[in-house]
């Protein structure tokens, strides 16, 4: 408190409120959710943005330099919009093939998303470890590398699905994939070698998978880990700009951005009880190149 002698009154200064950091979420669909869960565990006190790209979805039919040039021109937007403190890239394709020019265009830090094999590697009994991947990252050289300094005394069977990504997506949407449908693309995950050694840990290299994970649980023909990444993701944030604000828990909205069409009733209901109060659907006006 201080006293004004020449006004003669009392008064306290004002106390500028502690800044609430903004955090985007950035994937080409939904399955960045799957990491915004273990995001706002960690900072429960942030403003959330959740920006899907669906207009563009999936990522793996662009050409890499396609890519490159549609993530910069769709972040461009996105920082302008929204003025994030830090941006979660949740989506494996984005992170191996853009974060490097992300970072270079901007000043703001970014956390990237990879096949977790470092970590499968050191729980690995078997030393038997399938990663579980788009088509796209499973034949990346950036996975190719993990393996061979992460896991060389393993072995690693890479295995790209084609459909299990938007599967994922449909199971949101309140249309699930049969049991078999599932099964199909996940079978080759599953190795016996001839000494009896089974796999034992399954890393899933898409943000997608973890949707799946209690059918995923369910349909595997031996108990497995099942590698998430998100936790990981979320420390990592935290390092970056540090723990929540206590007190201010829960007070932020959370907004879901899509580039495309967006969400029907049924996954803007699934949205809605992850905490999103607002959905803007074609918010940003970008098209398919």
């Amino acid at each position: 408190m201080r006293i004004d002698l020449l006004a003669g009154t009392v008064y306290h200064p004002a106390v500028m409120p502690p800044h609430v950091p903004t955090i985007l979420v950035f994937d080409s669909g939904l399955g960045g959710l799957t990491v915004y869960a273990e995001l706002i565990k960690a900072r429960p006190d942030a403003r959330f943005v959740y920006a899907a790209d669906d207009a563009a979805f999936p990522y793996g039919r662009l050409s890499e330099a396609a890519l490159v040039t549609r993530v910069l021109a769709v972040m461009e937007a996105l920082v302008a919009a929204h003025a994030p403190e830090i941006v979660v890239i949740a989506c494996n394709t984005a992170s191996t093939l853009v974060l490097p020019h992300l970072r270079a265009r901007f000043s703001i830090p970014f956390v990237g998303t990879v096949p977790a094999i470092k970590p499968a590697a050191a729980r690995s009994a078997s030393r038997m470890v399938s990663v579980l991947a788009t088509p796209g990252t499973v034949a990346r050289d950036y996975t190719q590398d993990l393996v061979r300094a992460y896991a060389g005394d393993c072995a690693v069977e890479l295995v790209g699905s084609t459909r299990l990504a938007a599967i994922a997506e449909a199971e949101l949407a309140g249309a699930p994939a049969s049991d078999a449908e599932i099964m199909a693309e996940i079978a080759p995950c599953f190795r016996e070698a001839a000494d009896g050694r089974r796999t034992d840990t399954v890393v899933l290299a898409c943000t997608h998978y973890p949707l799946l994970l209690p059918r995923l649980e369910r349909l595997a023909p031996w108990p497995v880990s099942f590698l998430d990444p998100a936790p990981a993701i979320a420390r990592r944030m935290v390092e970056l700009i540090g723990a929540p604000l206590l007190g201010h828990e829960g007070e932020e909205e959370a907004r879901a951005v899509f580039t495309g069409t967006g969400a029907g009733d049924t996954l803007k209901a699934a949205l809605a009880a992850r905490g999103f109060t607002r959905i803007d659907t074609g918010a940003l006006a970008f098209a398919m190149a």
